[in-house]
């Protein structure tokens, strides 16, 4: 017999909101097979059978950094083996060729650097938007942003309204992490803390900026920390309504500072993905990252809730340094098949979950 709770079919199907107690309730029971029913019947009504993604590319344009968080594998000393940072002028040359190759957006993430100015950050944005004016600049994570701020003497609104007018279209949903305060202290106790990155999340959708919303889990968290961290990011939701997806990452073990830990099993990631389709009802969107889950698990993913795959990526070096498995770049025709031999229909979005075209036979 199952053990999910007997309210929760008729909550979710009646659109009622779960609280975080019938949230943990569903995490901890053992019916994967009835929950994913569940979170696939919340996304099909929300999105029916369309699975989104779209032409990006990702540029990690320096992996020096301030900070030391224990799960990172990306990052490196100056002179250490591996170490680099692009200029400005390079970043611009990646972009110009992401937009010739049909791209819509880039993706861009790095450390944060010791030694770059202020000025060096915009200069990216100015770079990319004159070698690539129609393209989407989705950049700086709440992390980044907050040390802009620190770097530059500005007070958020004004950083956020200068970054935009050096070309600044969106915000990735990076450095949330896991809010958690004590958890947070073992990973990353450099980091700013959750209070701080949903601070600068309020402020970007102030300021007209859309963004992501991640989760990084499976490593010193527990199923109480996960909920309260979606619970949070529900109430910022309600606020702003400036999430366009939300994000699950599982912890990449390889090359990190945390010994003994595993990461979380397929099992897991599925529950955490069907539980956040059903806990947080004012996201229209849940992304599998096949970067992260592997491309496997991304396309089983779309029974669990998931509706959309991110993209075609290029060049991911944060999750491939920790150990991830997947390829470095899917075609729009590798994500067309993997989407339509899981039974859905593939629909190419813009950066802002506009829809583009539906995909015809590929």
């Amino acid at each position: 017999m199952s053990d999910i709770p007997v309210s929760t079919p008729a909550a979710v199907a009646g659109g009622r909101r779960l609280d975080p107690d019938a949230a943990l309730q569903l995490a901890r029971q053992n019916d994967l097979q009835r929950l994913g029913a569940l979170a696939a019947r919340a996304n099909q009504q929300r999105n029916g059978d369309r699975v989104l993604f779209n032409r990006n590319r990702h540029i990690n344009y320096t992996n020096l950094c301030v900070h030391a968080c224990r799960f990172c594998a990306f990052r490196r000393d100056a002179g250490q083996e591996g170490a680099f940072c692009l200029t400005p002028k390079e970043v611009g040359m990646r972009a110009a060729e992401a937009a010739a190759a049909g791209a819509r957006e880039v993706h861009l993430v790095g450390g944060l650097h010791p030694r770059r100015a202020f000025d060096y950050y915009l200069d990216l944005l100015r770079s990319i938007r004159q070698a690539a004016p129609k393209i989407h600049i989705k950049a700086y994570t709440a992390v980044e942003v907050d040390y802009l701020a620190r770097l530059s003497g500005l007070a958020l609104p004004d950083l956020l309204a200068k970054l935009r007018r050096a070309g600044l279209d969106s915000l990735p949903g990076g450095g949330a992490e896991i809010f958690a305060p004590a958890v947070r202290q073992r990973l990353c106790p450099e980091k700013i803390s959750g209070r701080r990155w949903l601070e600068v999340m309020e402020a970007a959708h102030a300021a007209g900026l859309s963004s992501t919303a991640t989760m990084l889990f499976g490593h010193l968290e527990n199923w109480t920390d996960r909920i309260d961290h979606l619970r949070q990011l529900r109430q910022l939701q309600d606020r702003t309504g400036g999430f366009k997806a939300f994000v699950a990452l599982p912890y990449q073990p390889a090359n990190t500072r945390l010994p003994g830990l595993r990461g979380p099993g397929g099992v897991e990631i599925l529950k955490t993905l069907a539980v956040s389709r059903l806990f947080l009802d004012n996201f229209d969107h849940i992304k599998g990252y096949w970067v992260m889950l592997g491309v496997a698990l991304a396309q089983v993913s779309l029974a669990f809730g998931v509706n959309d795959l991110d993209g075609t990526v290029t060049e991911e070096r944060i999750g491939h340094a920790a150990g991830a498995g997947s390829p470095q770049v899917l075609s729009c025709g590798d994500l067309c098949r993997l989407i339509r031999s899981a039974g859905k229909v593939p629909v190419e979005r813009d950066s802002l979950y506009r829809l583009v075209r539906e995909q015809g036979s590929c």
